[in-house]
């Protein structure tokens, strides 16, 4: 059992002018940053050891990745998800956002479709317009809530994801796994099922799985391609650190193919947009944080659990017209606030421009100009500083 007292988490750690965009990017020195998917803590002290070590070698040249590396990436798999990874699977990238630029210039043609189950990570959809690709909404359809403080929970329309993953000129399936902006946890029945659709259809599944460490108690992650052969050969895995441990800044993440016609194809694209050579802080703080940073992470999922249920007893008593959605994994509360009378796109407004506070709206998770009911607030942050967001959100609200 982890000892969480050994990790401290509500230190608030000043981020101001330390050209993080979270911070520096806002309209004024007293505007709250609880938006872009990033988190306020420190790395865990293991990591930051051995990026000191790194900086007191000195030298900074172009970056081998060693054996060590994929030692590192593969035995975390195994250990927390019982998927063992074979090496050569394993190919480094500067990110996961421009790795899916290149594995869909390795998969589709301009003008193929890519499915992409909405709302999600805006990112899927500037990815897949960037090539001249076309966005394909499976839309995931939201259930009746027996909770009064809570949305329903997000399902998937079976018969509209065969139909449209049936089209000849459909290739791909981006899948957010866990989904973000949810934090909904996949079922394993529900992987098996869209995994049998997009085979039988001759499309690929490039399984987004960044946030899949991010989990609550009692909850558990299945990397879609650990759940068969047909899925382990027809998928695409994309992981990487920089979610888990707070390295977003250290540049790097891993594409994992096991089946190697479809590896060729994608480590070629990644050597033509030269996106596979990585720095050396980011391999040494994966090797780190995959190798050492077990027991910190378990002690940050409590303590983000916590603040999730901060934000559900504080909006029950204090801003019922609120809905938080009930989710399961990542540090992003999804919040349906369509009894207020605002769209997501309007209260987001309001939150910046009066309560100097800033958060997501919903309807940047949808592609084109759609609305949504919904706003996305980051609480990876020490408590201190959520209860300051929680207080702004109420005083606007207050204020309609």
């Amino acid at each position: 059992m982890t000892d969480a007292s050994q990790f401290d988490f509500d230190t608030v750690v000043p981020r101001r002018g330390s050209g993080c965009f979270k911070w520096d990017s806002n309209p004024s020195d007293h505007t709250l940053p609880m938006f872009v998917a990033d988190m306020d803590f420190k790395a865990p002290e293991v990591v930051l050891e051995a990026l000191r070590q790194r900086v007191d070698h000195g030298v900074f040249g172009y970056t081998w990745v060693p054996e060590e590396y994929y030692a590192a990436v593969a035995g975390w798999s195994e250990r927390r998800y019982g998927f063992a990874l074979e090496h050569e699977w394993i190919l480094p990238s500067i990110g996961i956002v421009p790795a899916i630029s290149a594995i869909l210039r390795a998969l589709i043609q301009p003008g193929d479709g890519v499915i992409v189950q909405t709302p999600v990570y805006h990112c899927f959809f500037s990815s897949i317009e960037r090539i001249g690709g076309r966005i394909v909404e499976n839309k995931l359809v939201m259930t009746d809530s027996t909770d009064a403080a809570s949305t329903g929970t997000y399902q998937v329309d079976w018969d509209d994801l065969e139909q449209k993953a049936a089209a000849p000129d459909v290739k791909v399936m981006l899948l957010c796994h866990p989904h973000n902006p949810s934090g909904r946890v996949w079922r394993d029945d529900e992987l098996l099922r869209l995994g049998e659709i997009c085979q039988r259809h001759n499309v690929t599944v490039v399984s987004d799985e960044i946030h899949c460490d991010l989990l609550f108690p009692g909850e558990a992650h299945r990397p879609f391609a650990s759940l068969s052969p047909d899925h382990l050969a027809n998928c695409i895995t994309l992981t990487a650190p920089g979610k888990t441990f707070n390295l977003a800044g250290l540049q790097i993440g891993n594409a994992v193919i096991a089946d190697r016609a479809l590896r060729v194809r994608v480590l070629k694209a990644l050597r033509e947009h030269e996106i596979n050579g990585v720095n050396p802080f980011g391999v040494a703080g994966s090797i780190a944080a995959y190798t050492h940073g077990a027991d910190w992470l378990d002690a940050l999922n409590a303590y983000l659990y916590r603040n999730f249920q901060h934000i559900q007893t504080f909006l029950q008593q204090e801003l019922p017209q609120l809905k938080l959605y009930p989710q399961q994994s990542t540090y992003l509360a999804w919040i349906d606030c369509s009894a207020t009378g605002l769209s997501g796109t309007e209260l987001a407004k309001r939150l910046l421009d009066e309560g100097e506070l800033r958060i997501s709206s919903g309807s940047g998770f949808l592609p084109g100009q759609q609305e949504n009911r919904f706003i996305r607030l980051n609480f990876a942050c020490s408590r201190s500083t959520l209860e300051d967001g929680l207080e702004r959100l109420k005083q606007v609200l207050q204020s309609l």
